[in-house]
């Protein structure tokens, strides 16, 4: 079974990304490593290329900054990324610049992979998420953060990167099958140092919306104000991944979260009831999960 990672990336020294991390992550279950890397405004490339040179492959790329709507620009780098996988791959395992997988589902993920490798009614396979919010002890619960989220799957010329590469899809725009692997996707991009954070707002919005809208809705500070723009957390009582460690140690702000305090209108506890309670999912899917 050939196992090839695949990304896509661009400014992440300056906008604080743990890309390094999120490869390191899952490395040892990758054969190669696709990156690929983007015209950047600093030594992001130099980054790439010290992780490990014997198994990554980088493919230079120029983003079309002229795309503003719907974060479409993502998509298309990650669908550079994985053009470039060889066809002999067998799972094409994504990772974003902020997402990392803990070690203790290296297991769980390889014998998935075994297990649907020649089962080819299955495209790709599932994760869950946690989604950490203003530190690394306190993850969302709100609505707006979604569950799942296709992040391996087969090399095909029918898939391609959907949206703002978020998942995948297939030939025109079918939903691919997916079997779910009982392991979390740890995703850090709502944990960043106030003012990183706020730098970031100001220029990602940029990828999904023109200049009047984020001159609108992007509010202008020095810092991110993480408080007022959540709607409910909870304490993480985990551990991190053993890469992420020494970027934990190196936090230099302080994030507190009232956890009595949360702003859920009744629709949303509603719908928080129906799924925790009665098991029922309402949240939008991108994907059929095989049976």
């Amino acid at each position: 079974m050939k196992v090839t990672g695949f990304t896509f990336i661009r400014n992440a020294i300056k906008f604080d990304y743990p890309i390094v991390e999120a490869i390191q992550s899952i490395l040892p279950l990758c054969d190669e490593f696709v990156v690929a890397v983007g015209n950047s405004e600093d030594e992001t490339l130099a980054l790439i290329k010290n992780i490990a040179p014997e198994k990554i492959r980088i493919v230079e790329t120029v983003w079309d900054d002229s795309l503003r709507e719907g974060g479409r620009v993502l998509a298309l780098e990650t669908d550079k990324a994985y053009a470039a996988i060889d066809e002999d791959t067998d799972w094409c395992f994504y990772i974003q610049g902020d997402e990392v997988v803990h070690e203790k589902y290296h297991p769980a993920i390889k014998e998935a992979m075994n297990r649907w490798k020649n089962d080819q009614s299955v495209d790709g396979l599932l994760f869950k998420y946690l989604h950490f919010y203003g530190s690394y002890d306190y993850v969302g619960t709100a609505i707006g953060f979604y569950d799942n989220e296709i992040r391996i799957v087969r090399k095909s010329p029918a898939i391609f990167s959907y949206r703002d590469a978020q998942g995948f899809r297939k030939n025109k725009d079918e939903k691919l099958t997916v079997a779910a692997i009982d392991a979390y996707i740890y995703h850090y991009g709502w944990v960043k140092e106030p003012k990183a954070m706020q730098n970031k707002q100001e220029s990602f919005n940029k990828l999904w919306h023109d200049d009047e809208w984020v001159e609108k809705n992007v509010r202008k500070a020095e810092q991110f104000d993480y408080v007022t723009n959540i709607d409910a957390l909870q304490t993480f009582s985990g551990t991190h991944p053993k890469v992420m460690e020494e970027r934990i140690e190196r936090k230099n702000w302080k994030f507190d979260y009232d956890l009595s305090f949360n702003k859920l209108t009744f629709k949303q506890r509603l719908k928080n009831f129906v799924q925790d309670k009665l098991g029922y999912n309402l949240s939008y899917q991108n994907f059929i999960l095989k049976k």
